[in-house]
């Protein structure tokens, strides 16, 4: 049987381990599982680590157990998180749930003829069966209030100015029930997670061992949090989170997320976000190091997490849209046919009315208009520092006036914010 510590090891992710754990996994095909929060309809690429925790797991001959929260989700984790968080309606929760599973069942295998064949799980399907007073008296009993106020997550919380709700304290005890209702009911011995759930992880195995004495086996190990080199949140842009729903980013703003990567997170997350073997990983290393321009680096890291999640035929039209739009910069934008304008993947695309384009209107209304900018204000100060470049040609002059002549094919504009950020917009 594969280690499958040792292969998480030399990827940097494994931070928190409970004695015993690796022994267990090489002694036996073990169950493990991960819970999934649906406080949106989409997983977003922080949600990749857990996936991929689930994904080495199963490749090592064991079995996974993905748990999305409908249970917890109604209550909050607090881990992590200096307010309480709205609470989401019943009604957007099942939603949510419905799309977190959606997406889970695209990546594990639950092929029934395999005998570590994944599992997905709703807590909600146990807890809506366990009465207050029932969970208070054959739960709550086992675990002390001191146990539950010394954890970092409600530490912090408690120290802060808002506090915690009675709501938010009780979480680690529903999600250590969880551990608890799957030791009994899946023989699940191991919990993986984020290490800001070690708390409640931890929380989880000893409710197990004083339920079911001394002799119940449970075991726990967390990953770090991907952090970036320059201390910026991971997988958040100016736009916000980067979701693996390609509705919500599209595969060619996801391909661009992980090609834009500093050397250093690129040289990190090449081992935690692909499947590459160590010797692999190496000789891409020695390949950056001997011509960092070329960003090797980065573009395998893009084209493996984007094959992952969206697949062959996604992937290589977010190289094709890269090459389109960056590969020759100095050639003209009148240089890109029609058909190429309309086949460019992954850009916002905004229809403006001729209308009000044939009445002369200025690059600071047209920018606040179609919404490129969300105010004029914003949209006057990029332009005056260099920000701004309709049809590969940069604008110096917020008040210049929009004419036909300026349009692609008589219908188009290719409008660049910044160095990454396009929008094709069709006058009609």
């Amino acid at each position: 049987m594969k280690n499958l510590i040792q292969e998480l090891s030399w990827r940097g992710m494994v931070q928190d381990i409970m004695p015993g754990t690796e022994d267990q996994l090489m002694k036996e095909m073990t169950t493990a599982y991960i819970g999934f929060d649906p406080t949106s309809d989409s997983l977003h690429i922080g949600s990749l680590v857990p996936i991929l925790l689930l994904l080495h797991l199963q490749k090592c001959g064991h079995k996974p157990i993905a748990l999305v929260g409908g249970a917890t989700g109604m209550v909050g984790d607090p881990s992590g998180k200096s307010e309480e968080r709205n609470l989401l309606s019943e009604e957007i929760l099942q939603q949510n749930v419905a799309g977190v599973k959606a997406q889970l069942e695209k990546f594990l295998d639950f092929n029934p003829a395999l005998p570590n064949a994944a599992e997905l799980v709703n807590n909600y399907d146990w807890f809506k069966r366990i009465s207050f007073l029932d969970f208070i008296r054959d739960t709550g009993k086992h675990i002390t209030v001191n146990y539950m106020m010394a954890k970092d997550s409600v530490k912090k919380r408690l120290e802060g100015e808002n506090g915690m709700s009675f709501t938010e304290f009780t979480y680690q005890l529903v999600q250590g029930y969880d551990y608890y209702w799957l030791y009994q009911h899946r023989n699940c011995k191991l919990q993986m997670g984020g290490s800001d759930q070690w708390g409640n992880i931890v929380t989880g195995t000893e409710l197990i061992r004083r339920k079911l004495g001394s002799e119940a086996s449970a075991f726990a190990f967390t990953c770090p949090l991907i952090k970036k080199a320059d201390g910026g949140k991971f997988g958040k842009t100016e736009k916000g989170n980067i979701w693996l729903d390609a509705e919500k980013t599209t595969p060619y703003q996801f391909y661009q997320f992980w090609l834009n990567a500093s050397d250093s997170d690129a040289a990190n997350w090449i081992k935690i976000f692909t499947f590459l073997t160590q010797e692999e990983v190496a000789a891409i290393m020695d390949e950056q190091a001997k011509d960092p321009g070329a960003r090797p680096l980065q573009k395998r890291l893009a084209q493996e997490v984007t094959l992952f999640v969206h697949g062959k035929e996604e992937l290589d039209k977010a190289i094709e849209t890269t090459q389109k739009l960056f590969a020759n910069q100095h050639a003209p934008a009148e240089a890109m046919s029609e058909a190429d304008l309309e086949a460019i993947e992954g850009v916002v695309k905004i229809d403006f009315p001729l209308q009000l384009f044939n009445e002369g209107i200025d690059m600071v209304n047209f920018l606040s208009g179609t919404a490129v900018f969300p105010s004029k204000g914003e949209a006057r100060k990029m332009i005056q520092g260099g920000g701004v470049s309709i049809n590969r040609n940069k604008i110096n002059d917020p008040q210049l006036k929009l004419d036909n002549s300026m349009l692609l094919h008589n219908k188009y504009l290719l409008i660049q914010k910044g160095k990454k950020n396009y929008y094709l917009v069709k006058v009609c």
